[in-house]
């Protein structure tokens, strides 16, 4: 909708509001005018026949139906005689006053009074003087009409007036918006003319300078959409590459758990079978074979040790809770000298894929870390579920961080796991902190939100 259709709308409702108050107020005025005339003209008529209706009463039935044939109709009223046995004798002649004419129904009714009936008894008869509003309604309607054809026409004419001059006023407005749609299309050399008018050539002015100052800036902004097109590029190339590295790991983890891990097995079960045919025969072969049995079972434990760190295969099993408490309980038993407290408190939330192995992962590379280089004696790993995402800490009472860590990471690229548990976190939307902790040791926090993480498994 344009700018002068509006403001020929706002200025046509405005005169049709104030056409319709004036008319309502009319309306107004004529009810009552009506109701004191009509109400006026029936206590008058009912005066008048109260103080005559007994003396032709006096005369006989027949001298009141002439009395009130030469009275004829009384203005605003309804005169009806009935006799003793309730038969109408009279009824009061029709109004020659705009007769067959009558006010449409619903403004009879809006104008009028209440019905106003008045009974007059007598010994032979009994007269009923009704108010009857009729006429004073068709003069009101005919004044109404009167009142809804002027201020039509006012309203026609003001609006003619408004519209031809509004338009006259948001005409260089116009010459704005084609130099905007100019410019939607790529144009970026459009210049507008002064404008007539204080506000057009205020826009007017302010347009070319914006103009100047885009095109200015459309060479830096095309650079930067190329370097982060180049950086998501490179983003999506390394979430790529690390979907598959986990789709191998698995792989990987999976063939020494059911391939390698059967054959390890069989071979310590072959040995100590060996080892127990010839013991009676030949110590020296069932001590060669009681030591491959051994080596066979330290080279399974190592193997099963290995498996988490390609692949956590649990994950996929039992899910994270799950996966979390066996990380926690194989880290007690390969680090007997370390306390490790596990809290988790996910309640009916389910986490996807992609959100449920960073989690793990953040864990797992914490307490790596903290046992490896803070030299920590206690470990306090917790998931929970907080408004809008899952948050895990680990935290640790080790040495804590060495100082220049990070610029230390960035100059000789070490640190692998904690950019790449970064840049997963971020892909998810979700943040990663590692800092000091008070007293002392180390803090890592890893928050993701819900919807990157349903989303993620959707």
């Amino acid at each position: 909708m344009s700018l002068r259709l509006k403001i020929h709308l706002i200025v046509g409702v405005l005169v049709t509001l104030f056409v319709g108050a004036v008319i309502a107020l009319q309306v107004g005025n004529m009810r009552d005018s009506v109701r004191e005339e009509v109400v006026a003209a029936n206590r008058v008529a009912s005066q008048l026949l109260n103080r005559t209706v007994w003396l032709q009463a006096a005369q006989g039935t027949q001298a009141m139906v002439g009395y009130l044939q030469d009275l004829g109709r009384v203005r605003s009223n309804e005169i009806v005689l009935y006799d003793g046995q309730g038969l109408e004798l009279y009824r009061s002649p029709p109004s020659p006053y705009k007769a067959g004419r009558d006010a449409p129904a619903w403004f009879a009714d809006l104008v009028s009074p209440a019905p106003s009936v008045q009974e007059l008894a007598f010994p032979d008869g009994r007269l009923v003087i009704e108010a009857n509003a009729s006429r004073a309604a068709i003069d009101a309607w005919d004044q109404f009409l009167f009142l809804c054809l002027t201020g039509l026409a006012m309203l026609v004419g003001l609006n003619l007036i408004v519209f031809w001059v509004v338009g006259r006023t948001v005409a260089p407005f116009g010459e704005i918006v084609k130099a905007l749609g100019r410019v939607e299309a790529g144009q970026m050399d459009v210049r507008l003319r002064p404008l007539p008018g204080t506000e057009a050539a205020a826009i007017g002015a302010a347009f070319n300078r914006m103009i100047g100052g885009l095109n200015a800036r459309l060479e830096a902004e095309r650079r930067a959409a190329q370097a982060e097109r180049e950086l998501s590029d490179r983003r999506d190339l390394g979430r790529w590459i690390d979907r598959h590295l986990e789709q191998e790991r698995k792989l990987i983890a999976r063939e020494l758990h059911d391939e390698l891990g059967q054959s390890v097995t069989a071979i310590r079960s072959l040995a100590l079978s060996v080892a127990q045919r010839v013991a009676p025969h030949d110590a020296q072969a069932e001590q060669a074979a009681r030591v491959i049995a051994e080596e066979s079972s330290r080279l399974y434990d190592a193997m099963h040790g290995l498996i988490p760190r390609l692949a956590p295969l649990v994950l996929d099993a039992f899910g994270l809770a799950d996966a979390l408490r066996d990380l926690a309980e194989r880290t007690r038993r390969s680090q007997p000298q370390a306390s490790v407290e596990l809290q988790v408190d996910l309640g009916d939330v389910r986490l996807g894929n992609e959100a449920t192995l960073a989690l793990y992962r953040a864990a797992q590379e914490g307490m790596t870390n903290a046992l490896r280089h803070g030299q920590a004696s206690r470990l306090q790993v917790s998931l929970r579920a907080e408004a809008g995402g899952a948050r895990l800490e680990v935290r640790d009472d080790g040495v804590g961080l060495a100082p220049g860590w990070r610029e230390k990471a960035a100059e000789d690229g070490g640190h692998f796991g904690l950019r790449w548990l970064t840049e997963r976190v971020e892909a998810l939307g979700g943040r990663m902190r590692i800092a000091d902790a008070a007293p002392r040791g180390v803090e890592l926090q890893v928050w993701v939100p819900f919807t990157a993480a349903e989303g993620e498994e959707s």
